[in-house]
């Protein structure tokens, strides 16, 4: 039976070692609890680190935690301190946290951490390979493991791949600052979906992709050689249920039944308004800001001293990394200053508790309070927000929630506020503590269905069936690929067959894009792979190209190659040169003009004159500039050309304006006519090339470069995989 591999940074367990006893619990996180349908009965394996370093354990007691994972359906990743030190603590929490949260001046960047980065996500790829069977799903999780979805692709081409990211992704400003930006973004792509939690991540996430890499986007699928990717967000939950129960049992539905957890009744709280605050102790969740702000709403409206209590419950975080020993020393300054400039004899404005607690104690605390107080200067999504909505058993309470939360773009019925503007927090704070108990309870009843409908194990179940859907998006999206039965197929027909021809495009075929056309030239290894392949008998080798006479002149005249340049203007073959069509070229005074104005009015294009047509590149302009640009510019050609018997070719990132009197289909018909062939194959990247495609007998082996719409039978990833095919085809004995 098919199976799902969960794969996290951690484990779902809790595993503690007195002397040589064991005790393993299961965690009670919300990923742990969401991923319980999936992993629970035998459905799925987890794979993840322990939190043992591995250096730290005696063989003996190492087989011993082992076997208690594996019996729990988990497998553990062999971590050493030295891994832990460098790719968790270093690489992972001090250079991605802060920079994709937006403290870049956190950020900081070691190269030894990023190789330890690389190291530990190569030693989760031979965990989950070591365990995966085919028809698996695998389930990558979080800013940890970036590098392991492709990793693991690399490996398995075929094995269907999530990834979701579990934090914020930064704008593009943010992200390009990054010393190794497009290798993170080529290692999520190795997965087949990728999911965030709001819409903002997923845009910031896409723009990143064609602006780094340049890669097509159509809505939310990224073209990605010879597959689509699909890009989507899906808001995390809770398990509601748990927490709306939890807060029944607790209180009865009675609000006054309820009570502070015993470490906080220290003063009475009758008639005194409670507003809770409940965070880790990091830079991201803005508490000495939050601290600071409530200052400043209590200078506001001085009404409220003695009335109103702050409960502030901060869980203790990477309390070892200096940044976290800052921000505590400055939090419990800030408590002080406060507490003593407001504070009485008999009300103290801040209850401050510096630790966790237990799951009871949270839910008094939920039931408790009359506002929730959830101001992040950065959260991925929060939770908290959405438990202590689901405590309100009454239909009472009110939720302050930061715009900057990911939260909030589902949960528009609390008070949306600006975390850093002190007067939008005062004023929304009073809103709170005076709303009426009618509109408390509408808020709170639509955002408790909500939470409620769309609880943690429907986005688990969401995302799995969204990941499900890609195959079938890559099967309507693709033809056969050129791999398996059928390369094989067409080394073997090569061979067999008497008379043979090869038809092969050029750039984005033989040789990848590069920002200049000029620096595409041909590599000592293709001149090699086609002068083997011309050379065997009765093989004629033909590159067919847009490209101009006198750069194929310069390239290949010395080679015994046939060549067809400028879509099919001329032909070189027998060592002459022939002018196929004779072209009028008068027009291009006329067009030049219009494509310097786009050239100026958009940064990075350029025009590239040829013999007989006129190409405008954009491939280093601003993506989505030069997709207005290209819907301008096609609007004013077209008009411009119809009269003029010329036509406009979109290619790769160019426009290309020629005349209609000549394609490469027309050239590969005469070049038919000339010999009786066997066997032939195509290979193109661009829709210039689709016209060869038509005009070959149906059985010839038509393969495109890519995926996008064809007549070609068959498709092929990138030029690398071209070059594998040909020197298959070179390689075979005859």
């Amino acid at each position: 039976m098919n199976k799902t591999i969960i794969v996290s940074n951690r484990l779902p367990l809790q595993i503690s070692i007195d002397e040589d006893s064991l005790v393993v619990t299961p965690s009670v996180g919300g990923l742990a609890t969401g991923m319980k349908s999936v992993h629970g009965d035998g459905k799925g394996v987890w794979v993840g680190w322990s939190g043992i370093n591995e250096d730290e354990l005696s063989p003996e007691l190492s087989k011993k935690v082992e076997s208690r994972i594996l019996a729990e359906n988990c497998v553990s990743v062999p971590l050493t301190t030295t891994d832990i030190k460098e790719y968790y603590e270093g690489f992972s929490n001090k250079t991605l946290w802060p920079l994709f949260h937006y403290f870049m001046e956190y950020s900081i960047f070691k190269e030894h951490e990023w190789e330890a980065y690389k190291r530990v996500n190569i030693k989760f790829a031979k965990v989950v390979l070591e365990n995966l069977e085919d028809g698996d799903t695998v389930w990558v999780h979080d800013y940890q493991l970036l590098l392991l979805p492709q990793l693991i692709k690399d490996q398995r081409p075929n094995t269907n791949i999530g990834f979701f990211l579990h934090i914020p992704f930064p704008s593009f400003e943010i992200f390009r600052t990054f010393p190794r930006r497009e290798e993170i973004l080529r290692g999520m792509l190795g997965a087949d979906l990728i999911g965030f939690h709001t819409y903002d991540y997923e845009r910031h996430f896409l723009s990143s992709i064609k602006r780094i890499i340049r890669l097509d986007v159509n809505f939310n699928n990224i073209s990605f050689y010879d597959r689509v990717i699909a890009v989507d967000s899906f808001p995390m939950g809770i398990d509601y249920d748990k927490f709306h129960n939890a807060a029944l049992e607790h209180n009865n539905g009675n609000k006054e039944q309820a009570a502070l957890p015993k470490q906080m009744e220290d003063e009475p709280i009758d008639d005194i308004k409670l507003i809770l605050s409940i965070d880790r102790m990091d830079y991201t969740k803005g508490i000495p800001n939050r601290i600071k702000a409530f200052e400043y709403f209590l200078d506001s409206f001085p009404e409220y001293k003695g009335k109103v209590r702050l409960i502030m419950l901060a869980v203790p975080s990477r309390s070892n990394v200096s940044q976290y020993k800052k921000l505590k020393r400055r939090t419990d300054e800030l408590v002080g200053r406060v507490n003593s400039k407001f504070a009485t004899l008999s009300w103290t404005p801040i209850s401050y508790l510096y630790r966790s607690v237990p799951f009871d104690d949270l839910i008094d605390l939920y039931t408790s309070s009359d506002v929730a107080l959830i101001t992040p200067l950065r959260d991925g999504m929060n939770l908290v927000a959405k438990e202590f909505v689901a405590t309100r058993t009454n239909l009472d309470g009110v939720l302050i929630l930061s715009e900057m939360a990911g939260a909030a773009q589902e949960m528009n019925e609390a008070l949306l506020i600006n975390p850093l503007n002190f007067e939008d927090f005062a004023n929304n704070l009073n809103r709170a503590l005076t709303m009426p108990l009618k509109e408390q309870h509408t808020r709170i009843e639509i955002m408790q269905k909500r939470l409620k409908r769309y609880n943690v194990e429907k986005w688990a179940k969401e995302f799995l069936t969204s990941l499900k859907g890609t195959e079938e998006l890559n099967n309507t999206t693709t033809t056969k690929k050129l791999l398996g039965e059928y390369e094989e197929n067409l080394v073997i027909d090569f061979h067999e067959k008497k008379k043979r021809l090869l038809l092969l495009d050029y750039d984005g075929t033989l040789v990848g894009f590069k920002d200049n056309p000029q620096d595409a030239e041909p590599d000592e290894e293709l001149y090699s792979l086609l002068d083997s392949l011309q050379e065997k008998e009765n093989t004629t080798v033909v590159l067919i190209s847009g490209r101009d006479k006198a750069t194929f002149q310069k390239w290949f005249e010395h080679k015994n190659y046939t060549l067809v340049t400028d879509h099919g203007v001329w032909l070189y073959q027998n060592n002459e040169w022939i002018e196929l069509e004779r072209l009028k070229t008068d027009w291009m005074q006329n067009l030049r003009p219009i494509l310097e104005t786009f050239v100026d009015r958009t940064p990075g294009t350029f025009i590239e004159t040829k013999n007989y047509s006129l190409a405008w590149h954009y491939r280093t302009a601003d993506p989505e500039l030069a997709t207005r640009r290209t819907i301008e510019l096609n609007t004013v050609l077209t008009s411009m050309v119809s009269n003029n018997d010329l036509s406009i070719l979109k290619g790769n990132k160019v426009i290309e304006i020629k005349s209609s009197n000549v394609n490469k289909g027309r050239a590969v018909s005469r070049l038919l006519l000339q010999e009786e062939y066997d066997f032939i194959t195509v290979i193109g990247d661009d829709w210039t090339d689709e016209y060869m495609f038509e005009e070959v007998p149906d059985w010839a082996y038509t393969i495109k470069v890519g995926i996008t719409k064809t007549k070609a039978r068959f498709k092929i990833k990138d030029t690398g995989r071209v070059r594998q095919v040909l020197k298959r085809i070179n390689d075979k004995n005859d």
